[in-house]
């Protein structure tokens, strides 16, 4: 069977080049990715990976949606919140599944986050823009799926903070190494993250568009584990063997802090900060952190189902401490050093594509 062709919205993020490693390199499918810059570096790596082709524009245009549709077996589509804002990722990403319908598309698959919002019970302390504009959308995918999957199916791909954001630079939650401690400096009391590799995002992925029939109207929920502040700390003291810590603060101190943004600039670079739904960086990541302090392996905030995700993905990443690992081999293989060398001030990389354009994108 020739290869299946899978559309991308979102190809050149940190989630979005695993999925497409996998998908190309794995031989049953090709790859069009919508980009603003077919010649960036972040596009020429997935080029190395096998067949993709480019469709220059922005995920902000009907035009450009359709282009990237058109002939299309497969979408995945995961559009940047903090590139639009919730309200315009909400828009944009309904238009992007009724245009994917539209063009033929067969099987649509959603970057997607927890509806952590919905989860506590519409408590206000839990609002969390970025995580509720995906969330929202997500169940109505799952909601206009009942009605449209004889012309398309649908599923979630649901992931949370990628942990390799623990060890780059410009994220909420990157580690000081300045004073000869590994320390993260962050808002998260007794809580627990369900971080996700992103090496892991692709396998899941694939596993989705290689069986539609059982993916369709799933929910695939993915996480390495829900770890702690302390466990984050004491899994990278013991690969690197270089001393780690946690230091819990309060909002006040985290955003007058390590926080490392304005606080009061809009959570959306494209965002109006004179519209009213437009949140600000402190109210969206004081809703962030508020999910994770109440969050952990049984919590109803952000449930995983650990043992469905080893039988879909044996070698997947489980712990904190494997990341680690893996990371410190990786690192020293390709000839960045050790992880402990790499967390250094002036050696720490980026991970999140909007830290590395330092904002400047446009739609």
């Amino acid at each position: 069977m020739s290869p299946r062709l899978v559309a991308v919205v979102g190809a050149t993020g940190a989630q979005g080049i695993p999925v497409v490693r996998d998908l190309v390199q794995s031989g049953a499918y090709t790859v069009r990715a919508l980009t603003r810059d077919a010649k960036s570096a972040r596009f020429r790596e997935l080029q190395s990976y096998g067949p993709v082709e480019p469709v220059i524009g922005t995920f902000a245009s009907e035009g450009d949606l359709r282009a990237t549709f058109r002939g299309a077996w497969g979408a995945f589509v995961n559009i940047d919140g903090f590139n639009s804002g919730e309200k315009t990722e909400m828009f944009w990403t309904i238009r992007a599944y009724e245009l994917a319908i539209e063009e033929g598309v067969k099987f649509f698959v959603l970057g997607n986050l927890d509806y952590a919002y919905k989860n506590s019970g519409f408590r206000p302390e839990f609002r969390c823009g970025h995580y509720d504009g995906k969330g929202r959308i997500g169940e109505w995918i799952l909601q206009q799926n009942r009605d449209n999957q004889h012309r398309m199916k649908a599923a979630l791909f649901t992931t949370g903070p990628y942990m390799a954001m623990t060890i780059s630079s410009s994220t909420p939650m990157t580690v000081s190494a300045e004073d000869g401690v590994a320390t993260w400096r962050l808002p998260l009391n007794d809580g627990a993250v369900p971080f996700v590799a992103l090496d892991d995002c692709g396998h899941y992925v694939k596993w989705l568009f290689d069986d539609p029939e059982r993916a369709n109207g799933l929910d695939l929920q993915v996480a390495i584990d829900h770890v702690g502040g302390r466990e984050l700390a004491a899994a990278f003291e013991k690969v690197t063997g270089h001393p780690a810590r946690f230091v819990n603060l309060s909002f006040d101190d985290y955003f007058g802090g390590p926080f490392g943004f304005d606080p009061d600039s809009p959570a959306g670079y494209n965002a109006d900060p004179a519209d009213p739904a437009t949140l600000t960086m402190r109210q969206n990541f004081q809703g962030f952190w508020t999910c994770w302090q109440h969050s952990g392996r049984g919590s109803d905030i952000t449930k995983r189902d650990y043992a469905l995700l080893d039988k879909i993905h044996p070698d997947r990443v489980k712990s904190a401490e494997e990341f680690f690992r893996r990371e410190n081999e990786k690192g020293i293989k390709n000839g960045q050093g050790t992880l402990w060398e790499r967390v250094q001030p002036g050696r720490i990389g980026h991970i999140l594509k909007i830290s590395e354009d330092r904002r400047t994108g446009t739609l």
